[in-house]
């Protein structure tokens, strides 16, 4: 199962040695789980670790491990509806080491939306950047998700893209589940097509199991992340599932790979620390 080459790296090193040096170039991968449970610090260690590899290819090797072989994408972008850029920042800073902040500071290219999301509702647009108080925070036409869509267009061709959050649009009043479904449905179509990686990131039970399930249909891959305490401790251990994806679960299942358990540390972001096998 030598597909590294037509492979984009995870930047979860031990992950994708596993996964023979990344997912599928094309695919569309939902990254689900409970709250803190680990797939928004899977995001950013991905953005965050490949933001070094562009910046450093020599470190190629060191970083990505068993992937270096694969290809790297030509751009990231970081989308979000609600998040300022400033705050993600914070977030990785608080987080993990100067590198991994430095790097995405300077190669993500970064799009806030909060603008197209907070129309329509009560927030003012001096609390989502957008300059004088009034009550909407703007006059444009397009909805949030047209804009979405043509940011897509112009920017999603051979990159990486990390969408966060879709929590954010699941939740908004003003997007009508319908129009989301499609155009997930039309975004894992046309990815074949841009070659790149796009991760969707999503809260669970937000959503009532049909609509999950929906959503679920309408990607390539899905990985689940959980929290699981050990029995008589309070210890608890974060672990992180391949929930769908075709050309990866037959390798898995040979593998008898049940579910990675994870850690997420400040000098290397979301590791696997162990892969769990069905005896």
């Amino acid at each position: 199962m030598g597909r590294s080459a037509n492979s984009i790296p995870s930047g979860v090193a031990d992950f994708d040695s596993i996964i023979k040096g990344g997912f599928p170039a094309g695919s569309v991968v939902l990254l689900i789980g409970g709250v803190g449970a680990g797939q928004a610090e899977f995001a950013l260690t991905s953005a965050a670790k490949l933001s070094m590899v562009m910046e450093n290819p020599s470190s190629k090797a060191f970083l990505l491990g068993p992937a270096k072989d694969s290809t790297m994408p030509e751009q990231i972008c970081y989308i979000t509806f609600s998040r300022s850029r400033d705050e993600v920042l914070q977030e990785l800073e608080f987080s993990f080491n100067k590198e991994f902040h430095d790097a995405f500071e300077r190669v993500v290219k970064f799009k806030d939306f909060s603008e197209a999301y907070f129309r329509k509702t009560l927030v003012p647009r001096s609390w989502t950047g957008g300059g004088p108080d009034s009550l909407f925070s703007s006059s444009s036409s397009k909805n949030v998700l047209e804009s979405l869509v043509d940011y897509l267009d112009e920017n999603a061709p051979r990159s990486m893209v990390v969408i966060d959050s879709l929590t954010d649009l699941v939740v908004s009043a003003n997007i009508d589940m319908t129009d989301l479904v499609a155009v997930l449905r039309g975004l894992q179509r046309v990815s074949k097509k841009w070659g790149g990686i796009i991760y969707l990131v999503l809260t669970e039970d937000v959503l009532d199991k049909r609509m999950q399930n929906m959503i679920m249909d309408s990607v390539d891959g899905a990985l689940a992340f959980e929290w699981s305490r050990h029995h008589n401790t309070s210890r608890r251990q974060r672990y992180m599932y391949v929930e769908k994806f075709i050309s990866l679960l037959p390798h898995l299942d040979k593998e008898r790979i049940a579910r990675f358990a994870t850690t997420v540390t400040a000098r290397s972001g979301l590791v696997v620390i162990d892969a769990e096998r069905i005896v």
